[in-house]
């Protein structure tokens, strides 16, 4: 049965099925496009004007244009200073006269001639002024998009110069853009605050000139170098893309199980984070999961010895035989979930573990301090040994990952560092149990493992130098999962350590994950930035041992049976 679908009464009207019967539908008519790309050819940087007045209905579409121009977060920085004072336009054109001879002193003596031939300004001329400026005094921290590029105010006002060019061109009037000052100076001649910057003088009027071509162009100042000559593909022309045999799900698969979502009798996104992990199933082709599989690595760590848990090393295979009888915490999480569990004994003291899948290393294990944490040949077959469990756990179409450790916080930490090349103090933490003086003794130990391993940039030499035997499997086991197109449901700090190796490797491990929790290990959250995934749980576990993966993954499950089965809407 399918219902009629609600339409929002504010925002898009439209349904993704409507889209997906017309991608083309947003556009203008052919004649309203075409005259826009005649007013983007026909723009020309003016320098002679007029003395008519620009009326102020004009000028008011010409500044709301500007004003409509896009903003990185929003942000609207720009300010327009409109300039029609006879005084503060002449101070402004010394201030241009005076830059240009500065300018032409700098160049060779032909290049100074051709420069002062050249009229480059209509400060005079121009019956307005307009200064586009940049209020910068919100920090960059505080506008979305701005933390990553602090400048992206400045290009926002870069892209109202355009808007209000392109609309003057329309209109019929002529903009010079005049750059011929220093920023102070016609900051302190419009008084400017500090933290608002300039990007120089729009010179605005009806123009006394009607350029054919650009200016510096018809003065052989330069040519418009052909459009094949500035585009690339993908990367920078000539440079090696990076090697990979592993790609996420095609676009298509992402919209279809995007659109899939919007058919619900419920508006699209509603359940939050959950629905977007549940695209990420779809996407993979994994929309008809039930179940799936717990990985569950388990190794012992010589670093234990250090003092840096507050657990006897026993209690890694106490854990680990009750994982293989099916009683342990993470196991039994697991079977509630509908998932059934597989047990790697990666390298737990006292020899094998009964029952547990053998992927035990065969060289040497260090304390990270003195010595490597494993041998080059030894990670390198634990990684492949998980990877092939990866395919074969894979074929279910969900694999969860955990781990098993006393001291593997202490790894993790220092792995961290490694991959993430970040200071100890961001991220060791307490783990289980520990207090202020074992929390000092990990941050020492960490300090100390990577002044001997040195700066890494490979992650599998990361693994071998700094990480552990149960991580190098689990590692793999994403790679092997990513190669089955399954979810990676991953656990907490440790196993999203290992998830993150996997994405270093093969960057479309990536599209594969879905977090399961945010632990209470300090470092956990760089980690799930770097993986970019948000989590579904944040119940603050310390449990390990896959606990937060299992019911992640069984929440998971219900958005998916969700997915199947609620109610649809017409179109």
């Amino acid at each position: 049965m399918t219902f009629p679908r609600p339409v929002p009464l504010i925002g898009d009207p439209t349904a993704a099925s409507e889209r997906a019967a017309d991608p083309t539908g947003w556009a203008f008519p052919e004649a309203e496009r075409e005259s826009f790309h005649r007013v983007v050819a026909a723009r020309r940087d003016v320098r002679r004007y007029r003395p008519d007045p620009v009326p102020a209905d004009v000028l008011e579409r010409v500044l709301t244009a500007a004003h409509a121009a896009p903003s990185v977060g929003h942000s609207q920085p720009w300010r327009f200073v409109v300039v029609t004072d006879p005084g503060v336009r002449d101070r402004a054109a010394v201030l241009t006269d005076a830059e240009r001879l500065r300018q032409a002193a700098q160049l060779e003596p032909d290049a100074a001639r051709r420069l002062l031939d050249l009229k480059l300004e209509g400060v005079r001329d121009a019956p307005l002024g307009v200064v586009v400026c940049c209020d910068r005094r919100t920090p960059a921290a505080g506008v979305l998009g701005r933390a990553t590029y602090p400048d992206a105010d400045l290009w926002s006002c870069a892209a109202a110069i355009q808007n209000l060019w392109l609309a003057a061109r329309a209109e019929g009037l002529g903009t010079g853009w005049v750059t011929l000052f220093r920023p102070a100076d016609l900051a302190a001649l419009l008084g400017l605050p500090d933290g608002v910057e300039t990007l120089g003088w729009l010179c605005l009027g009806w123009p006394d000139e009607r350029p054919p071509a650009p200016g510096l162009e018809r003065a052989g100042w330069s040519q418009r170098l052909p459009l094949a000559d500035v585009v690339m593909t993908d990367r920078w022309a000539g440079a090696a893309p990076p090697p990979s045999a592993l790609r996420g799900p095609d676009q298509p698969d992402v919209v279809a199980a995007r659109d899939g979502g919007d058919r619900l009798l419920t508006p699209p996104g509603s359940l939050g984070v959950l629905d977007a992990a549940v695209d990420r199933a779809v996407a993979l082709g994994r929309g008809e999961v039930a179940g799936g599989v717990l990985v569950l690595a388990a190794a012992d760590h010589p670093v234990a010895a250090r003092g840096v848990s507050a657990f006897d090393v026993r209690v890694t295979r106490d854990v680990t035989l009750a994982a293989v009888a099916g009683t342990a915490v993470g196991v039994t999480a697991a079977r509630g979930a509908g998932l059934r569990s597989v047990v790697v004994d990666a390298g737990v003291a006292g020899g094998p573990v009964p029952g547990a899948v053998d992927a035990r290393p065969a060289g040497p294990r260090g304390d990270l301090v003195d010595a490597p944490a494993m041998t080059a040949d030894d990670t390198a077959a634990l990684v492949a040994a998980g990877r092939a469990l990866g395919r074969e756990a894979g074929a279910s179409g969900l694999v969860a990952l955990g781990e098993v450790g006393v001291a593997n916080t202490t790894v993790a930490a220092a792995l961290a560092c490694a991959l993430l090349h970040v200071e100890p103090a961001t991220v060791v933490g307490l783990g289980s149990g520990a207090d202020s003086a074992m929390l000092a003794r990990k941050a020492a130990v960490v300090t100390a493992a990577l002044a001997r391993a040195g700066r890494i940039e490979d992650p599998l030499t990361a693994l071998a130098e700094l990480g552990g035997p149960e991580l190098a499997v689990l590692a793999g086991v994403a790679l092997g999962a990513a190669e089955a197109r399954a979810v990676v449901v991953v656990d907490g700090f440790a196993a999203s350590l290992a998830a993150l190796a996997a994405v270093q490797l093969e960057t479309a491990v990536q599209a594969c994950l879905v977090a399961g929790q945010r632990s209470r290990e300090r470092g956990h959250e760089l980690v799930l930035q770097a993986l970019g995934c948000e989590p579904l749980l944040d119940l603050r576990l310390r449990a390990g041992e896959g606990v937060g993966a299992a019911l992640a993954a069984s929440l998971l499950l219900q958005g998916l049976a969700v997915r199947r089965t609620a109610a649809r809407v017409d179109r």
